[in-house]
């Protein structure tokens, strides 16, 4: 088991409120990277199997933690993937994963503020399969074996940017800088007792607004890394946002506001919280 961290865009492991890291913990420097880390994630068990608190370089409490990959080279990311939220956008189930892109340039750290583009700026709670090995065409059955681990994003979503044209392209309204939280933590998988079946939640200002077990996908991470290796190829670091359940604002009439503070979590991964703050307008051609 272990949990990966970025420090000061530095790779560390997490264990007991330490972090450590991994270029110390390890010896050579090319472990400070933290694509290199989620690439060697076989080793990052036995790296994590012997943390003492002191030699811990300093304490999580002490620090402010960064998107675990903070730069990936891809980010994909799944539209419509549980029936509840299907069902409140009126929409046909999919016949297969509906993906779009988030651009890197978005992703930022569990307690980064946001920065709204508009009054019509959405949140979406997302379970988050991060990359660990070269896969290309690669089995449903075989897909677990190519994943390093889960952590938590926020798919923030600018929805009349998201749905300008016809058709409309979805990536550009869902890729605002800040507009892709993630963190605090990837987590191996076989600290979950069942990948496959997560908690996850989001409350705004207090409010409960979505729940949901990752139990409940259309189509499952295994599926999703699956499909998308038959088309793409997909490198170490790339994330899946795997889809939001019900609850967002569209849905429910109301939109993020400066000021407010939106508050992911997720079992085992841990929580983001990220304070809403103004951002600059879109340009109008």
């Amino acid at each position: 088991m272990f949990r990966l961290i970025n420090v000061n865009n530095r790779a560390a492991l997490e264990k007991d409120g330490y972090y450590y890291d991994l270029e110390a913990l390890s010896g050579a420097a090319v472990w400070a990277d933290p694509l290199v880390a989620v690439s060697r994630f076989d080793e990052l068990h036995a790296l994590n199997e012997n943390l003492e608190p002191a030699a811990a370089t300093g304490k999580v409490s002490d620090v402010e933690l960064g998107a675990p990959i903070p730069l990936p080279r891809q980010v994909f990311a799944i539209g419509l993937n549980y029936h509840d939220h299907v069902g409140e956008t009126n929409a046909q189930l999919p016949p297969a994963p509906l993906t779009f892109t988030k651009y890197p340039s978005c992703i930022v750290g569990p307690t980064s503020n946001v920065e709204l583009s508009g009054e019509f700026v959405d949140w979406e709670v997302e379970l988050v399969a991060v990359v660990g090995k070269i896969a290309r065409s690669v089995s449903q059955h075989d897909a677990w074996q190519y994943v390093a681990g889960l952590t938590l994003g926020q798919d923030i979503s600018d929805r009349v940017v998201q749905r300008v044209g016809v058709p409309p392209q979805f990536s550009l309204g869902k890729s605002f800088s800040t507009f892709g939280p993630c963190g605090p933590a990837i987590v191996s998988l076989d600290s979950f007792a069942d990948p496959s079946d997560v908690e996850l939640w989001c409350e705004l200002d207090g409010e409960q607004v979505q729940r949901a077990r990752s139990s409940q996908m259309i189509f499952s991470i295994p599926a999703l890394v699956a499909y998308l290796s038959s088309i793409v190829t997909l490198l170490p670091g790339d994330l899946i946002f795997s889809g939001t359940p019900s609850g967002v604002g569209a849905a429910r009439g109301r939109y993020l506001r400066e000021g407010e503070t939106l508050t992911s979590g997720a079992e085992l991964i841990g929580t983001l919280r990220n304070r809403m703050v103004a951002g600059s307008p879109v340009l109008e051609l």
